[in-house]
This record gives C-alpha cells, structure tokens and sequence, in this order.
C-alpha cells in the first residue's frame, strides 16, 4: 500500500485555491447597513400596513366612524393588527433567513442580510404575538383578543405548512382580510349584515386568486417560482376563481344596494342603488389587470391606476351618503 506524504504549506494553499476556483460561486448576503431598531422595522413591512385600514369597514358600513368609542378605539385595534402582523413577519423572515440568502432580492431583508439577528427576530416577533391580544383583552374586549390570536395563529400555521396546501392557502390568506374587517365591528359591537359578510369575503377572494393568477401568468414557462404552489395550480383554474369570486361579490353587494330594510327612503338620490354603478365599474376596472396578468398586490393596483383610484372614491362617497341616508 502506498503511503501519502504529509502536504506541505504551499501544496494547502495550491489546493485551497484550487478547491475554491472548482467550487461554484454561492450569492451571499450584502453587509448588513442600518440599525437594529431601522431593521425590525423594515421588516415588520410598513407598505403592507395599509391592509389593516379595513378595521374600519364595519363601522364605516354601520355609519358609527364619528362616535367617539370609535375614534378611540379603532386606531388602538388598527396597531393591534399591525403588531401581529409584525410578529408572523420576523417569524417568517427567521425561519426562511437561509433560503432568502439564496433569493436575488430577499436577500436585502434584514433578517437575511444580517441587520436583524435571527434570535431577536424570533424573541421580538414572539414578544409582540404575546402582547397584541393581551392589551387587546385588556383595553378593547375579548372577542377582538380571541380573533387576534386566531389570526396569529392561523397566519403562522400558514407560514409553517398551510401555504404548501391547494386550496387552502388562498382561503387563508382570504381569512385574513375578512378578520381585518370583522375586528372593527366587533370592537364596537357593531352586529354585521350578511350582505357585509358576503361582499367583503368575496371581494377578498377575487383580489387574493387575482394575484395569484398574475404572478403564474407571469411565471409561466419560467423555473424558480417564489410560490412552490404556482407550479400546482393552472392558470385556467385561478382565473375560474378570480371570475366567481367577482361575481359572488357583485351579486351580494346589489343585494344589498336593493334591500331597503323596512328603512324609508329619504335622501335627496337613491345613494344605494346608485352606489351599484360605482362599486360594478372598480370591480371591472380590477379585472382588467387580472386579466393582464398585472395584479400584483391589491394597494399597488389601486394606488397606480387613476381611474381605478377615481372610481373607488365615487364608490365611497355614494356608500357615505346611502349610510347616512342624506
């Protein structure tokens, strides 16, 4: 048997070089920049934030945004969603800190670029998961604390396994609108109308199935996708989904607008059946970028398209005059 000689120090170096020439280039994180304070904060997703402003939707629907419960305590339950929100986000960022590092643009989050700690990202996201429902136990009611960790519970189970899941992830993700809408009324124990409850659900779906129906058309043919479920899904699929859930939506809403409720008209024009129009137009208007493919996500679309953003607030300008029956 032959017997190796002992390497000498050029012959580690010749073959460390020459390992690490054969070795494929791995991307690596850029240096982390910023504070720790600026990166929880960053990655707590302040854009996404505009989300939680449907806590208002229930009051607004029941005419009860001016009362003074509600200006109080509709702002403490708007941050109390944001701060769950955060958690499942540092969570989520931790547990995937790896895989980021190995994506062209997650690598710039702060857990994966290193600026938020792995360990802090999990003791903040725990801390703040903890503390939401219980401040809103204490200062709102135990309902609103009870719908909290339930939607904590649910976004993490989401994160975890929930989003690998056909189907379910998009009522998931669909749940978590209509909770952000619920909440409000149940903070102010405002009891909701089936007609509320409908519109608002589908309305979620048809925007949720519309996104996912963009980024598959926009994947298609492509390796890579960010959403493993994309490549189980068919486009055809998603765009039924997207086409029912509008359709749903429309048909709750003119129930709705035509339902008088044993209230008598009053008001100078019938806001509600005209609020039809406007609420029909945005919903057309959405669908046009589903179509395209170009629905990414649902604050994005509204705020890039003028006329899209036009006709949302006509449609809320009517609704504001058909509640308060002017």
């Amino acid at each position: 048997m032959t017997e190796t000689a002992p390497m000498t120090g050029g012959g580690r170096i010749r073959e460390a070089t020459l390992l690490e020439q054969r070795t494929p280039l791995r991307q690596s994180a850029p240096p982390p920049e910023g504070s720790l304070l600026g990166g929880l904060l960053k990655a707590a997703r302040p854009k996404q934030w505009v989300k939680n402003v449907l806590v208002i939707a229930a009051p607004a629907a029941a005419g009860q945004l001016s009362s003074r419960h509600a200006l109080t305590q509709l702002p403490l339950v708007f941050a109390l969603f944001t701060a769950c929100a955060a958690a499942v986000y540092l969570v989520n960022d931790a547990r995937d800190a790896d895989a980021d590092r190995a994506h062209p643009t997650k690598r710039r989050r702060p857990v994966a670029a290193g600026q938020v700690p792995v360990p802090v990202a999990y003791a903040v996201g725990a801390a703040l998961g903890v503390l939401a429902p219980a401040v809103a136990a204490w200062l709102v009611s135990p309902a609103v604390a009870a719908l909290l960790a339930a939607s904590l519970g649910m976004q993490l189970a989401y994160c975890v396994s929930l989003k690998h899941i056909l189907v379910i992830d998009l009522v998931v993700v669909t749940t978590g609108f209509l909770m952000r809408a619920v909440v409000g009324g149940l903070a102010l124990g405002i009891p909701l109308s089936r007609w509320f409850l409908i519109t608002t659900g589908f309305g979620a779906l048809f925007m949720v199935s519309a996104k996912r129906y963009s980024e598959a058309v926009q994947m298609a043919g492509k390796t890579g996708a960010t959403r493993a479920l994309l490549t189980e899904y068919t486009t055809g699929y998603l765009r039924f989904v997207w086409q029912l859930a509008a359709g749903v939506a429309v048909l709750g809403y003119c129930l709705w607008a035509l339902e008088e409720g044993g209230v008598p008209h009053t008001s100078l024009l019938p806001w509600r059946q005209l609020s039809m129009v406007a609420f029909i137009l945005a919903i057309l208007r959405y669908a046009v970028f589903a179509d395209r493919g170009t629905a990414g996500e649902p604050e994005d679309v509204v705020l890039r398209d003028r006329a899209l953003a036009l006709i949302g607030l006509l449609w809320i300008a009517m609704y504001a005059l058909a509640v308060a029956n002017w």
